[in-house]
């Protein structure tokens, strides 16, 4: 474990200090802070997706039975 200097509101760390006895206060915020950096990481692989997924051509659903079909056909001949 390495020790980090970073700032924060004057009232989050009231609250943290309230809330948190101290001895569990790194852990809380080792916590809150994976919480944090997973939702980040799952809205920039959303972002990736939407992007990859305007630039690949759209087909309806009856155009990807009808591809499935002649692959089918075309495995079977």
């Amino acid at each position: 474990m390495v020790k980090l200097n970073v700032s924060i509101d004057e009232k989050v760390r009231e609250e943290l200090f309230r809330l948190v006895p101290p001895r569990r206060r790194s852990q809380v915020l080792n916590e809150a802070l994976r919480k944090e950096l997973l939702s980040r990481k799952r809205q920039h692989a959303t972002e990736a997706i939407r992007r990859l997924r305007k630039r690949s051509a759209t087909l309806s659903g009856e155009e990807i039975t009808a591809a499935v079909r002649r692959d089918r056909a075309r495995a079977d001949q």
